[in-house]
C-alpha cells in the first residue's frame, strides 16, 4: 500500500531525503498548491509551506534585475536559518521543489540530489498514463 495515499509522487521526494541531514521535501505549483510531499511532513504542514514557498519564489523572481536583467530566469533560492536551510528550485513549467535540511547538511549534495530529482519528476509529470497492453 502507498503510505502517501493520494500523494502519488511522494515516494520520489523521499529519495531526495537520502542526503544526511535533509529533513522534508515538497513539490508545489506556481500558485502555491501542494502537489506532493515526503513521508516525514504532515499534509497540513506541507500545504502551509507550499503556499509560503510560492510567495518566496515570486519575491525571488522579482529581484532578477538586482542580479542581471529583468528577463533573467529564476532558478533557485536558498534561505539560511540558525537551525538549517530551505532550498527552492524550479522543477519544470509552473512547478517548484523545496527541501529543508539541518545546518550540518552537505549543501552541494542536496542541490545535486534535487537536480536529479527534478529530471526524474519532469519525466514522470509529462509521461502519459499507461494504457492496457493490446494483444
Amino acid at each position: 500500500m502507498n503510505e502517501h495515499g493520494e500523494n502519488d509522487l511522494g515516494w520520489m521526494l523521499d529519495e531526495a531525503l537520502r542526503v544526511p541531514e535533509a529533513r522534508h521535501a515538497i513539490l508545489l505549483s506556481a500558485d502555491g498548491m501542494l502537489r506532493a510531499h515526503s513521508r516525514g511532513i504532515h499534509r497540513d504542514e506541507a500545504d502551509r509551506q507550499a503556499a509560503a514557498l510560492s510567495g518566496l519564489q515570486s519575491i525571488s523572481r522579482s529581484t532578477s534585475e538586482f542580479a542581471a536583467t529583468a528577463e533573467t530566469p529564476w532558478r533557485q533560492t536558498l534561505v539560511e536559518f540558525d537551525g538549517g536551510y530551505v532550498f527552492l528550485v524550479a522543477a519544470g513549467p509552473g512547478a517548484y521543489l523545496a527541501v529543508s535540511a539541518s545546518e550540518h547538511v552537505d549543501m552541494e549534495a542536496v542541490t545535486y540530489a534535487m537536480q536529479k530529482l527534478v529530471d526524474r519528476l519532469g519525466k514522470e509529470m509529462t509521461s502519459p498514463p499507461r494504457q492496457g497492453i493490446r494483444a
